[in-house]
Order: structure tokens, then sequence, then C-alpha cells
């Protein structure tokens, strides 16, 4: 598992699980910094020591061998495998040369030493030194914030004021230095996969040099050298373009900072003072707190955040009531007192500020919290996939191809923004459209590819849609080529045709950019580096999505490469209802299913006894249009349901979904299907159903109200957490499969469709 991204709207709230993240990656740089050092140390004497070479080979391979990197993220491209499995291909190389003799090593020092020591003591130790500016600032803060907070209400107001802006800006200051803080931190840290990395390189191949009996391994080696220095340059593009993303996202943040609060799962967190009764009298003590207003629970963690370590063990209470504290009630600023139901007594709480206390009173009394939604950066609203659009596309598709293929940085370089967006106006204008069949010659190449890439930014989402997004990238991680391949394969066909048309029309396109490589210096790689952004965003800008920017231009390079067999062939037949459940079995004697694992369980509601002889052609015609054809094949007719339930085929076993405790047990003994059997719920008045399935939605119907018979707990943004009897309003079939969409308390998310009955 690699190292956990540090995401700047942590830095404001500053929790206990930020700082436990942070001293993770200070302890990562700790020990690369030490091992860098050794490794110095080791290259020295490998240098000095000609008498003792073999030795001195044998641990300077043994120290490459035994470290470990450890990414930012969750997952690794390959050129990351690649580079993070370079240091035991390095050790193997010296280990087969233990035997052979070597000459003089020249240049070593300025080859090996000096970058390393360069990279060490410039780049690790201005994160040292940031380090210290942070924990003197930190220590600052909290001073002066508790010797604010101490101060008493019957000062003088001006005195107050005063106080209030001193920690107003010691406040800010802090906030800006831990962002800084962060960055150097995480940059440090994707710095040292190609500065660490090649000196180490370079310094092997001048090794290769001087060894007289070397020369078949030296070749053998050229290939992995060849990948490697590849995926170097990939990283190294790949950093550049995440670093500017990485500052620009901080820089925002340090201008509007309350325009990027991070979604939090908790209706609201922060750190309070919780007035503690002792023998010798009370005692304010800092707790970090959490508030979830559907379970109505508080968690508060004794946290010192000049220690970094707990104070305690951690409380959680149900809230009964919550009540703000008059000024002249008690000394102390701030203040709200907390009734529990399952805790006798008044918890007397103080906030850090006015408007803190406001927030936590509001979440308190049951009113939304208010999360800024995501704003694309992109212009929108103007671009759209009509017949405009695909005859905008294909002129700068025509003009790119006949005049500039050859262009070195074809779609790198990029025009002047305003000759860019006088081009587009013109591609834009309705009358200049009809006249106008091809571009003129007038414009620049570098204008008419910079057109084209902002007319995609400027559709109403990526081309590739936001509601896929987190699936291409799960593909983009798998770990078989094939597997990338088949997956993404699948999904380009679940796009929107026009979506999957324009796609097509640019992969053909860029694929003719990539053979003219030799001239144009545009490879496929460096193709997926320019359009993985413009196809592909996420809906919330965060550090962990910028992370995820390598993934999405690893998905284009595979829609380059194999542009042909993924638009022009039909994907393989997804899984069957039985192979998809043997594939997310897992044992569910310790755990429950997760939402996206419950088999498709369908209910059934007894019909009026007027319309009993009704009831099986409208069963088996519901069932048709929800349940996949393994299951069709076995309902041949109405008379023979019990042969069907009886067969001893494995895979009945499997398609079998198990009823949920909380399902009623008493279908028609009249009906076709035997309990056993799943049942489809369906409103008193039967719906006209179609014969056809969706491939977005196996249950078609208009919006309406819907019942959760059990509780969920969301495992991703998109996805609502709720609990048994939960009503959802708008519920509606969505595009992902065995998924409904709806509403509940205002946001809209999916629901997993085994989950819930109609109303």
């Amino acid at each position: 598992m690699g190292l956990p991204a540090l995401e700047f709207t942590d830095c404001c709230l500053d929790s206990p699980q930020f700082r436990e993240r942070l001293k993770s990656h200070e302890a990562e740089l700790d020990k690369t910094n030490k091992f860098i050092k050794e490794l110095i140390k080791d290259g020295k004497s490998l240098i000095a020591a000609l008498k003792n070479l073999s030795s001195a080979k044998r641990k300077f391979a043994d120290s490459l061998n035994d470290f470990k990197f450890r990414c930012i993220g969750d997952a690794e491209t390959d050129d990351e495998i690649c580079i993070a499995k370079s240091l035991q291909e390095f050790a193997a190389v010296l280990r087969n040369l233990e035997d052979e003799r070597m000459r003089m090593i020249e240049n070593a020092g300025e080859v090996l030493i000096t970058p390393l020591e360069k990279f060490r003591k410039e780049q690790i130790g201005a994160a040292k030194e940031a380090k210290k500016k942070y924990d003197k600032e930190t220590e600052k803060y909290c001073g002066v914030l508790e010797k604010h907070l101490n101060l008493s209400s019957k000062k003088k107001e001006s005195q107050l004021q005063e106080a209030d802006s001193q920690v107003d800006l010691v406040r800010q200051h802090f906030y800006e230095v831990s962002l800084e803080y962060v960055f150097k931190v995480q940059e440090v840290q994707e710095r040292k996969m190609f500065e660490f990395v090649e000196p180490l390189l370079a310094f092997l191949q001048g090794l290769f040099t001087f060894y007289h009996h070397g020369y078949e391994l030296a070749k053998d080696f050229s290939d992995f050298k060849t990948e490697l220095t590849i995926s170097i340059q990939n990283t190294r593009n790949r950093f550049e373009g995440t670093r500017s993303e990485v500052e620009s996202l901080m820089r925002k943040m340090k201008e509007n900072p309350h325009e990027h609060k991070n979604i939090s799962p908790f209706t609201m967190e922060g750190y309070l003072y919780v007035q503690e009764k002792r023998h010798f009298g009370t005692s304010w003590v800092k707790h970090y707190c959490t508030y979830q207003s559907d379970s109505k629970r508080i968690t508060m963690v004794p946290f010192d955040q000049k220690s970094g370590g707990k104070g305690g063990e951690d409380e959680a209470i149900i809230l009964k009531s919550c009540t703000r504290r008059k000024t002249d009630s008690i000394e102390k600023r701030f203040c709200f007192d907390v009734e529990a139901v399952d805790r006798p007594g008044v918890i007397t709480m103080q906030a850090l500020s006015e408007e803190d206390r406001r927030l936590w009173m509001e979440a308190m009394d049951g009113r939304e919290p208010v999360y800024n939604s995501n704003k694309d950066n992109q212009s929108e609203g103007t671009a759209q996939l009509d017949n405009m659009g695909f005859s905008i596309v294909k002129k700068c598709i025509h003009a790119v191809e006949t005049r500039g293929i050859s262009e070195q940085g074809l779609y790198r370089i990029v025009g002047v923004n305003s000759r860019v967006q006088k081009l587009l106006s013109i591609l834009m204008d309705p009358k200049t459209a009809e006249t106008e069949d091809e571009i003129c010659s007038e414009w620049e190449i570098k204008t008419i590819t910079s057109a084209l890439k902002t007319y995609l930014r400027m559709l109403p989402g990526p081309l590739m849609m936001y509601q896929f997004q987190r699936s291409f990238i799960k593909a983009a991680k798998l770990e078989n080529q094939e597997s990338r391949i088949s997956e993404i394969h699948g999904l380009v066909h679940r796009l929107p045709e026009k979506n999957k048309q324009m796609l097509h029309l640019l992969m053909n396109h860029l694929a003719n950019v990539a053979k003219n490589h030799k001239q144009n210096l545009m490879t496929v790689a460096n193709l997926g580096v320019v359009f993985g952004p413009t196809l592909m965003r996420p809906q919330e800008e965060t550090v962990a999505a910028i992370m995820d920017i390598k993934f999405q231009n690893i998905v284009v390079e595979i829609l380059i490469e194999n542009h042909e067999k993924i638009f022009n062939t039909i994907p393989d037949t997804p899984q069957s209802n039985s192979q998809l459940l043997l594939s997310r079995k897992r044992s569910t004697d310790s755990k429950p299913p997760s939402c996206s694992e419950r088999p498709l369980t369908l209910f059934h509601t007894v019909q009026p006894s007027e319309k009993q002889e009704n009831r099986n052609s409208i069963i088996n015609s519901s069932l048709e249009s929800v349940i996949s054809s393994n299951i069709n094949s076995f309902l041949h007719s109405n008379s023979t349901p019990q042969s069907n339930m009886n067969s001893s085929d494995p895979d009945l076993e499997v398609i079998k979904p198990k009823r949920p405790n909380s399902l009623p047990q008493n279908p028609s003994p009249t009906s076709p299907l035997s309990p056993s059997w799943p049942m489809f719920s369906a409103p008193s008045s039967p719906m006209p159903t179609s014969s056809t399935s969706s491939d977005s939605s196996p249950i078609s119907s208009p919006s309406r109200k819907a019942k959760a018979l059990y509780a969920c707990k969301a495992e991703h943004d998109s996805e609502l957490s709720f609990t048994a009897g939960t009503i959802f309003d708008n519920v509606h079939p969505s595009q992902e499969p065995g998924w409904l969409e709806g509403t509940l308390n205002g946001k809209t998310g999916l629901i997993p469709e085994n989950y819930v009955e109609f109303l």
C-alpha cells in the first residue's frame, strides 16, 4: 500500500488523521535520507577501495536490493513499477559482476555522489527546514489560541476585537505555512522517483565501459535500460503536469480557502474545548469532535496538536439537544451546552470562534450542511456534440492531417489564446459554418490544435463522462494489459452514441499523429499526457484526483493503440449473474455483503383477488424485463415451475439470491414461483413493462418514491448511505447497471437496486 495523499483541505482542520498521514510522509523522507547517506558512503568506498571491490560491491548491491519505493496513491503505473523494480535489477547486475575484476571508476563522484548529495541537501533538507517552520508555527498558533480563549468576556469590546484580529492573523499564517509544508513534502516524494534513480543509472552506464568481460551482460541489460529510461521520462513528464496542477490548487486554496472545503462524511467536525469536572475544580480539555446528523452521534477524541498525541480514550454520545450558552452565564466565550441520550448531565463545549459556534449549532439543530458544489474550471454550455460540433472537430482534424501532421510538438505546443478564441468563434458561428468547408491556411497549426482541445473542454461534461471516470481509472489500474483493454473496450461501448462516435473520430486521428512520431515527436505516451485531462476529468478537484491523472493518460494510450479493436468490434458478452456472484463471493459469516456485492433480489406484493387470474402473465412479463436470460430459461411455462427449482444444475444454486431477513415471507400460494424464488414488487395497479431489458437499468419506471429495506454504507462519493426504512425521492433508473438514482435530504446519488422497494 502506498503513502496516503495529503489533501490541502485537511491543513485547515489539522485533524489527528491528517497528522498521522503527515507523520508517515515524514518517516518516509527520513528513511530515504538515511538510505541516501548510506548509499553515498558505499559509493565512495567502492571508488576508493579497489582491493576490497568485491565486498564493497556486494554491500552496495544489497543496499539497492533492500530499498523499496513507496508511491503516493493506491496503485502504480507500469512506468512506476518499472522504476520501483529498477533497484533490484541494478543489484542483480552488480552481483553477477562480483567475481569480475574492474578497472578504476572514473568520474563516479560527479555522476553518482554529487546528484544524490544535491538531492538530499536541496530537496530533503528543504523539507526538513519546512518542518521546523511548521512545528514552530503550530506551537505559536496553539499558544495564541489558548491565550485568546482564556480572555474574559467581561473585557472591553475593543480589547476583544483586537484579540480576535490577532488570532485571525496567526491562524491565517499557520494555515499558509501548513499548505506550503504539505506541498513541499509531496513534491520531494514525487521527485525522488527520478532524481534518485537517474544518477544510479548513469553510474552503472559508466561502470560498464570499464568491464573487459562484461560485454554480454551489458548487452542483456540494454533492453531494461531502454525501458527504464522511457519510464523515467514518462514519470518526469507526468510529474511536471501533476506538479503544476497541485501548485495551482494550492494557490486557489490560499486565495479562497472556503470555496474548496473537503466533502466530509460528517455533518460537522473540528476542534472543541470540553469542560471536564475534576476534584480540584473544572478544566477545559481540547478534543477533536465529529458529528453525524443522521445518527445524531458525536465522537470526541482528546488530542493535543502541539505534542501530536492523543490525551485519552475516544468517547461517543448520542445527541439529545443543543443549547447556546449566554455570554453572561459563563466566563468563557463561544460556549454551548449539549445533552446526550446515553449520558446524564450537561456537557459544556467551547468553539474556536463565534462563526465556528454558529456552524456547530446549525449542524446539531438538524440543518443540512452546505457543501460547495464542484466547479468545472472549463467553459461549459457553449459546445455540444451536435452536427456543428462534429463539423468543427472534423475541420480541425482535416487541417492538421493535411498541413501539419509532421510539426514537432503537435498538440503539446499551445497557440496564442486570443487567436484560439477568435478561431473558435468563427468555427462556432452558424453562418460561417455553412459557407466554409475547411479552415483557411492563414491559421497556424498550433492555433488549430489548441482550438480543438479547447472545444472538447467546453463541452458540458468530459467526452468520456463523469459517471464513467472511476470505472476507467479502475480499468487502467488492472495488472494485466489484456484485462485493461477488455475492460476499457466494454466501457467505451457503454458511452452514449455521440460520445462514442466523437471519441472514435479523435482516436483515429491521434493514431495517425502517433504514426508520424519520428517527425512530430508525439508518441502515444506524449499524446496520453496531452489528451488525458482533456477527455477525462473528475467532478471534484482534489490532490488524490490529480494523482490519478497518470492513469487517465494510460486510458488514452490504450484507446490510441487499440482503437481499431475497441471501436470496430463488439466487446465480449458481459458476465452472467452466476459468474458475477462467483467472482464477488466472500465470507458472509463475519461481515454482511456491501452495497455493490448484494445479488439482485426482487419482491412480490400480493395482488387483489379480482385480479388473481392476471397475476401469472404480469409476473412473467416483469421477469422478462428484469432477470437475465439464464433465469428466463427456467421459466418455460407456468405449469412446470417446480421442476425448474429442483434442478441439480450447480449454476442454479449460484443464481438464487438469498432473501434478506427483513423481507415478507408470505408469497401467494397460487403464484407460479416458490417462496425460495425472487419475487417482483409491483404497484397495486400494474404498470406496462417492456419486453426488452435496458442495458443501463433492469427496471424501467418513472421517478417516484422508494423505501430502503435495510441499511447500506456508501463505498464511494457517488453513492448514498442510509438506514432501513429511509424514504428516497425522485427514484429513477441510472446508467450504472444494477443501480438506481435517487434523492435523500437534498443530495442525489446512487442506490443499490435490490435494496429498495417502490412505494
